[in-house]
C-alpha cells in the first residue's frame, strides 16, 4: 500500500503498462492502443495535479523502454553528531544532498558525486543505511514516477561547504534542530531513521 492518492497509483500502473507495451509491440494496432492508454493516464496526471496536459504527455512520451522504478540516491553525512544539509535553490527548504543516479554510475559513486556536487564535500560512501518506496512515506507533493530512495552513510575525506546551482546554503543540523524540510526529497522520519544509525552503527539496512 503507498501514500499517494489512488488516482496517483492508477497513473503510475496505466503509464508503466504503456511505455512498456510500446517498447516490445510490433503490431500497429497494439501500439494504437498502448498510445490511448498513455495518453489516458497524461489526462488523468493532468486533472489530478493542475499541471498541464502537454507538459504531462511529452513527460511520459519521453519514457522508453520497460518501465522500471527510477533510483534517488541520499548522502547521509554526519560532523560532532550533526547531519549535512543542503537548502535547495527550487523550494528554498532543506534536504540530505542527493538526486538521481545517472547511467553507468555505481550507487557508491553516484551518491559521492551528488554529495560532492550540492554540498562542495568529497565524501566515500561506507554503509547502505536504507533503501525506501517512495510512495510508500510521507512525501509532498506525489511523483508521477515509481522511485526508489537509495540512503547512503558517508564520510568526509575533503572539501568545504560550497553551495552550488541547485544549492543555497550548506550545514550541518543538531537532531533537535531541523531548519524546514524539503518534503519531497526528505521526511522527517528518513532523517530521525540516519541519526538512529548514528547512535547504532550496527543496525541493519532497512527497505520498504
Amino acid at each position: 500500500m503507498t501514500n499517494d492518492p489512488r488516482w496517483l497509483d492508477w497513473v503510475k500502473r496505466l503509464q508503466a503498462l504503456a511505455q512498456t507495451g510500446l517498447a516490445y509491440s510490433h503490431d500497429a494496432y497494439d501500439r494504437e492502443r498502448f498510445a490511448a492508454a498513455q495518453q489516458i493516464a497524461a489526462e488523468i496526471a493532468a486533472a489530478g495535479s493542475d499541471a498541464p496536459l502537454e507538459k504531462v504527455r511529452e513527460l511520459f512520451q519521453a519514457q522508453t523502454g520497460y518501465a522500471t522504478p527510477k533510483v534517488d540516491v541520499r548522502g547521509v553525512v554526519f560532523r560532532d553528531d550533526r547531519i549535512l544539509l543542503v537548502k535547495d535553490v527550487s523550494d528554498g527548504c532543506w534536504t540530505l544532498p542527493g538526486g538521481w543516479a545517472d547511467v553507468l554510475e555505481s550507487p557508491r559513486e553516484a551518491v559521492e558525486r551528488e554529495v560532492r556536487e550540492e554540498s562542495g564535500f568529497v565524501v566515500r560512501a561506507t554503509k547502505l543505511i536504507a533503501v525506501y518506496d517512495r510512495a510508500k512515506h510521507e512525501h509532498e507533493p506525489s511523483f508521477p514516477f515509481h522511485v526508489y530512495k537509495l540512503f547512503m552513510r558517508c564520510e568526509v575525506t575533503g572539501g568545504a561547504a560550497t553551495p552550488s546551482a541547485e544549492t543555497s546554503e550548506v550545514a550541518f543540523y543538531a537532531e533537535g534542530e531541523l531548519p524546514r524540510l524539503s518534503r519531497s526529497r526528505i521526511t522527517p522520519e528518513q532523517i530521525a531513521r540516519a541519526f538512529a544509525h548514528l547512535r547504532a552503527p550496527d543496525l541493519p539496512a532497512e527497505f520498504d
